[in-house]
Formats: C-alpha cells, sequence, structure tokens
C-alpha cells in the first residue's frame, strides 16, 4: 500500500506542514513503558495556527481519497460521519466534523458507554486494550471518514475500522497525524488508504 503525504496546503512563506507538525513534537522516552519513544503531540494541538492547518490537512486528505469519491453523496460530501479514538482523536474527530458539517462519534475504551455496543480487541506495541462503539452510532451505508492522531502497529486503527464495519458503515478514509512508519501499521489496515500528515 502506498503512502499518502498531504501538505495541508501552505500559503506563501509557510512552512510545509509535516515539518510544522514535526518541529512541534516532542519525543518523550520511556513512555507510557520503557523502550517506548512517545511522540507528544500537545504542542501542535496549543498552536491555533498548527491546529487549524492540522485539522484543515485531514479532512483534505479524506476528500483526495478515491475510495471517498467513489461513495461520495450528491450533496457533494466525501464522508457523512466522523468516527475519531479516544482520547486525542475525540479533538480532532470533532472538529473536522465541525469543518465539514456532519456529525461526530466516539470510540471509547472498555466500559465507558453505556447503552448497547459492540467490542473489539486490538494490541498495542505496549500491550492490549478494548475499544467500543454504540450499536447505534453508525448507520448502515454510512460513509465514515476514521481519525486518530498516531498510527503506530494500527492495532487502535484497525479495531476502529473493524467496528464500523461491523455495524454496516464504509470506511471512506483513515486519516492521521502521525504515522510511525517502522511499526508497520499501514500494511495492517490494508486494502484502506491510510492518508498521514507527517510519516516519520
Amino acid at each position: 500500500m502506498s503512502a499518502a503525504p498531504v501538505t495541508g496546503g501552505p500559503g506563501a512563506g509557510e512552512m510545509p506542514l509535516d515539518e510544522l507538525i514535526a518541529s512541534l513534537t516532542v519525543d518523550v522516552p520511556d513512555h507510557p513503558e520503557p523502550g517506548i519513544l512517545f511522540r507528544d503531540l500537545t504542542p501542535v494541538f496549543a498552536s491555533g495556527p498548527a491546529f487549524r492547518r492540522m485539522v484543515a490537512g485531514l479532512a483534505a486528505a479524506a476528500a483526495s481519497d478515491p475510495r471517498a469519491a467513489a461513495v461520495a453523496t450528491s450533496a457533494g460530501r466525501d464522508f457523512d460521519v466522523v468516527v475519531g479514538v479516544e482520547a486525542r482523536g475525540f479533538l480532532l474527530a470533532a472538529a473536522v466534523a465541525y469543518d465539514r458539517g456532519v456529525g461526530v462519534v466516539p470510540v471509547r475504551k472498555a466500559g465507558k458507554l453505556p447503552r448497547e455496543r459492540v467490542a473489539a480487541d486490538y494490541a498495542l506495541e505496549y500491550g492490549t486494550a478494548t475499544l467500543e462503539l454504540h450499536s447505534d452510532s453508525i448507520r448502515a451505508g454510512a460513509r465514515v471518514l476514521v481519525v486518530d492522531d498516531v498510527l503506530a502497529t494500527g492495532g487502535t486503527l484497525g479495531a476502529t475500522v473493524e467496528l464500523v464495519e461491523r455495524l454496516g458503515g464504509v470506511v471512506a478514509a483513515v486519516s492521521v497525524v502521525v504515522e510511525l512508519t517502522a511499526l508497520g501499521g499501514r500494511e495492517r489496515l490494508a486494502p484502506h488508504t491510510v492518508h498521514a500528515l507527517w510519516a516519520t
């Protein structure tokens, strides 16, 4: 599967989006466990101009995905709803959904959703966990943009895609801020195209 980076459309004199994200990201060694290098994106979120460009880049990546275009609505939307993964994915998904005038659906850790739900287990590079989605949150045939901050091993996003498809949703695109290419998460998400604003 080929990479699909996007620049976020820098204006005159603006730093390319991938370079901007890289310049603001803080590497934290041995977090949350020894041997793990954590990419802290909170400084990117804290910068208004950077956050705005990041949100625009995530939405634009989805709009450029041929898979999304193939399922676009007659109203011209490339997706009907944005799904965000707990926790930083919530911030991104809400902003993208607001920008595009569509709804947002949270994928949560086990035990957080109060009503009937579907669940999927997944492995992280530092353990295992479960994600859940309300059973009525995605209508059959809905075009879904899946958004998260980081693609590492693909466990979190793979489980999210599984949940969306089990409910009958069509994954129009997957957009992330950072892809950690050495961990091979992109392959786990095949055949879905992954759009990364910064691949490192």
